[in-house]
């Protein structure tokens, strides 16, 4: 079995209450991708908006024409004209190939500026500091370690409101991908390499996480909960952490790297260092020191 705690989610059940508080309002206005909570998110949002448009400046009008020339060439039209010698016109041509080629051209566009703006390893400009945050796909579960505070949570992950995540990214078994549909930006991980994903999320709130590459059969239960909280509360909640008695070595890291699913969130107060790094170049943590032969005792 896997160890679990409940303190590092003190601040879910605690005095203040302020994520349980969210959880029924947001539980009712879950709209997905169109609901973004972030500026990624937003962008994208718009991108999607704008690209419909688009497209529907064609289909609209293509839909509309097929109707009224097959009511306008219909059996009881005397005064459609039927011209069996008719071949060829070139502002039909002109119209049949060139507001296609014209839509392409935006549509292409916006999908290379917005690729360059929304790259996915481009820091976000923001005048606070970046929280760096390694996460590590598991069967079926994931690992979201906190270097610069020195804890690691299991299925959760807590982020302070308006500050940019760098997120590193890498697998420990197979390939799947990271995804929060409402901060935008999905993005894959793969054993023995690291991917970077930049996000920000500013509204407050408990957000559903996913991998959406399947990855086996405990793949259904490979979900998380993203908990975006206020900054002072994210600094309370990571010194309620370091309290936890729990630590993520090689000997428990083992321990969690064995397929298990739906798995309930858990968070370690210590971290190996090099943990991450160890993952995503030799496929799992350093090994554990030998143990020293026991000395047999004279009598």
């Amino acid at each position: 079995m896997v160890p679990r705690s409940r303190a590092g989610l003190r601040f879910l059940g605690g005095k203040t209450g302020l994520l349980a508080g969210l959880a029924v309002p947001l539980a009712a206005c879950n709209r997905g991708i169109l609901d973004p909570v972030g500026p990624v998110g937003g962008a994208e949002k718009t991108i999607l908006i704008n690209s419909t448009a688009i497209m529907l400046a064609i289909i609209i009008p293509t839909m509309l024409a097929t109707v009224a020339f097959a009511w306008w060439f219909r059996r009881g039209n005397n005064k459609a004209e039927y011209r069996p010698d008719w071949e060829y016109s070139g502002a039909i041509e002109m119209v049949v190939w060139g507001i296609p080629v014209l839509t392409i051209m935006l549509l292409g566009g916006i999908t290379w500026i917005s690729s360059h703006d929304l790259e996915p390893s481009k820091p976000l400009d923001s005048p606070v500091k970046p929280l760096t945050v390694e996460v590590v796909s598991l069967d079926w579960k994931w690992l979201f370690i906190y270097p610069d505070q020195g804890v690691a949570t299991v299925n959760q992950l807590v982020v302070p409101a308006g500050t940019p995540l760098n997120l590193k990214l890498t697998s420990a078994t197979v390939w799947n991908s990271f995804f929060v549909p409402q901060f935008g930006s999905m993005i894959y991980t793969m054993p023995r390499m690291t991917t970077r994903l930049n996000l920000q999320a500013d509204r407050q709130g408990i957000y559903d996480g996913l991998s959406s590459h399947f990855s086996g059969d405990g793949f259904p239960g490979m979900q998380f909960k993203a908990h975006v909280v206020p900054p002072e509360q994210f600094a309370a909640w990571a010194n309620g952490a370091r309290s936890n008695g729990l630590a993520l070595d090689a000997k428990s890291y083992a321990d969690l790297s064995k397929p298990s699913s739906y798995v309930k969130p858990m968070t370690y107060g210590t971290v190996t260092p090099g943990l991450f790094n160890a993952i995503a170049t030799k496929g799992g943590p350093p090994p554990l020191p030998p143990v020293p032969p026991a000395t047999e005792q004279g009598g």
